[in-house]
């Protein structure tokens, strides 16, 4: 899919599927096995997950062992304001740049999160402050999209969609739609280890 619509299409970012594109796609899509990552942009918790096993599993991903299916939510913004909106639709714009940009900019932007009440993300500027810490993210085209406001409608439909998906809260991880501890009781993450020895469990 591209960015380039016409007829009054809403625009769609790259790298997503299933209906209404609001499915990102990261990894084979050939996988044998489907891992859905559920997350809330200024989701605390999602943070925590992210920092601990983010990059291990798009490591994971990228060696074929399962694609990654990323499902966003913007509940956070019920609370007040409009961060997790504006931070989806700017990683669908790095998503029009690549895979690994949009990796490189999910991590980077829970890396660098605002409290849980401050509305960091609503700024534009912000979001582009921080893609240019993202090799090859900062491009004409991204900054256009970001500045000119081209995702938010579709950012909006991937929120639909995870409402009608049943997940109740941000994180979640299924394996071929089966739950997956990714948080310990502390509310931190699980180990790497602790991780892939579920997916062992149920995969081999």
């Amino acid at each position: 899919m591209t960015s380039d619509t016409s007829g009054g299409a809403t625009p769609v970012p790259a790298h997503t599927s299933g209906p209404g594109n609001t499915v990102v796609l990261y990894g084979d899509e050939g996988a044998a096995h489907v891992l859905g990552v559920y997350l809330d942009p200024r989701c605390p918790y999602c943070k925590r997950m992210e920092n601990g096993l983010g990059t291990v599993i798009r490591e994971a991903a990228d060696a074929g062992r399962f694609r990654v299916e990323y499902h966003f939510a913007t509940f956070l913004d019920d609370a007040g304001g409009s961060g997790s909106l504006h931070a989806l639709a700017a990683l669908g714009a790095a998503l029009d740049e690549g895979s690994e940009q949009f990796a490189l900019y999910l991590r980077l932007l829970y890396a660098e999160q605002p409290p849980e009440g401050e509305d960091g993300f609503a700024d534009e500027k912000t979001l582009l402050k921080l893609a240019g810490e993202v090799p090859g993210l900062a491009t004409e085209a991204f900054t256009r999209k970001v500045s000119e406001g081209v995702y938010p409608p579709w950012a909006r439909t991937v929120s639909a969609a995870f409402e009608r998906t049943g997940v109740e809260a941000t994180p979640t991880v299924l394996a071929d739609g089966d739950p997956v501890a990714v948080l310990g009781p502390g509310g931190y993450a699980v180990t790497p280890e602790a991780f892939f020895a579920q997916l062992s469990e149920r995969w081999g």
